[in-house]
């Protein structure tokens, strides 16, 4: 039996793991804040756009000389299915939109795990910690944006 933790194998776990644990970070988060999407659902948007990016790698390789064959546009495919994810998270309760937050926030899920399919983990993480400050320092701003005289109720609420 050969070694499963060679170099390929290893090519293929790492990637898919970081994304894996950058999605599970944004989704803690959102458990925190109360909402539907939580960590499993941030970290298989993450894991799954990770596993698309490496399966485009493998295609670009086992096709690389057949004309007309372009397998990196499984890459921007995910945009398109986490966009259809995205569409079912949103709607409208008492004529304030809700869950755009959560929608847009699987979206930059995707684009993490994009990141991590192609071994850039450091802007993995970068926009991790950026996403997390968006959820976190942000919601307090807007809180306290929504406390001033300045603000409409009715405009649309995005959590």
């Amino acid at each position: 039996m050969e070694n499963i933790f060679d170099q390929t194998t290893l090519g293929i776990i790492v990637p898919l793991f970081m994304a894996l644990l950058m999605g599970m970070i944004i989704g803690t988060e959102r458990v925190w804040a109360h909402k539907t999407a939580g960590m499993r659902t941030y970290a298989l948007v993450a894991m799954g756009s990770a596993l698309f990016v490496l399966v485009s790698e493998e295609m670009v390789k086992a096709y690389l000389n057949l004309p007309g064959m372009n397998p990196l546009m499984i890459v921007s495919q995910i945009v398109i299915g986490v966009g259809f994810l995205g569409t079912g998270l949103i709607f409208s309760k008492e004529s304030k939109l809700m869950g755009m937050t959560t929608a847009t926030s699987l979206w930059v899920s995707a684009g993490i795990g994009m990141a991590c399919g192609f071994g850039l983990y450091k802007l993995a993480i970068i926009a991790t910690f950026l996403t997390l400050f968006i959820f976190i320092v942000l919601w307090f701003f807007e809180a306290q944006l929504k406390k001033t005289r300045f603000f409409s109720e009715s405009s649309v609420d995005e959590h």
